[in-house]
């Protein structure tokens, strides 16, 4: 679970409820967290009904870069122009994007609970939120260069 430079570890994780179509889910979470081993976790839900949290984590700089680029310029742009705003105190960078606009093909960021969650911890030393957000800001910066 470690991403050298940037990161210490960067988390993709999706929830699947039992009316919702398990493959098609997992393929989802494949196509966004890359060649990485995915862990499916049975679990219930809120009201009793049974549901799979799938996660992903992410190793290496390189497979850490190709989250955001599959995520597009736009998405990056935006969340480059909003880094304080998603950042915690712990220096872990949040975002959600939308999961049904996801399964359609579409890369959206999300402001509901129905979402594909991606945590990164990001590297600072020493460890404060303002080193962070420089950090993650100049990561974006290097990834919108490549579009």
């Amino acid at each position: 679970m470690r991403c050298m430079g940037v990161f210490h570890w960067v988390k993709v994780r999706l929830f699947c409820y039992a009316t919702e179509d398990e493959e098609r889910l997992h393929a989802l979470i494949a196509d966004i967290a890359g060649d990485n081993d995915i862990d499916a976790e049975m679990s219930d839900g809120h009201h009793g009904n049974s549901m799979i949290i799938f996660s992903a984590d992410l190793k290496g700089d390189a497979e850490c870069r190709r989250l955001f680029e599959r995520l597009g310029k736009d998405i990056v742009s935006d969340i480059c122009a909003n880094v304080g705003g998603r950042m915690d105190d712990d220096c872990t960078f949040y975002m959600r994007l939308d999961k049904q606009a996801a399964v359609s093909g579409r890369y959206e960021i999300a402001h509901h609970g129905d979402v594909v969650s991606i945590t990164c911890k990001v590297a600072s030393h020493p460890a404060r939120k303002e080193i962070a957000e420089k950090n993650m800001t100049a990561f974006l910066n290097g990834v919108l260069g490549s579009f």
